[in-house]
């Protein structure tokens, strides 16, 4: 059985990283108002400091205090009641 090689993907440049964290934030922002948690596929550490940045922004925005964590497949952002 021949295996297929691994998809190799190219990191954001700076200008793809500020477009997809300011198109996140307006998603995330309605995620956790309506639902308290967002929940999106981070696998690489390059997805899961975009997904941090953005729960940092969303919390600004939000003035609430909000939490991420990340296991490797996922990264969860959640509004807290600290």
């Amino acid at each position: 059985m021949t295996q297929q090689p691994a998809v190799r993907r190219t990191p954001l440049d700076s200008d793809e990283r500020a477009r997809a964290e300011a198109n996140f934030v307006p998603l995330v922002v309605e995620s956790l108002t309506t639902h308290g948690k967002f929940r999106v596929s981070a696998d690489t550490p390059e997805m899961v400091e975009l997904f941090q940045t953005v729960a940092h922004t969303v919390g600004e925005r939000l003035q609430r205090p909000v939490v991420s964590y990340a296991n490797g497949r996922y990264i969860v952002i959640e509004l807290t009641d600290l």
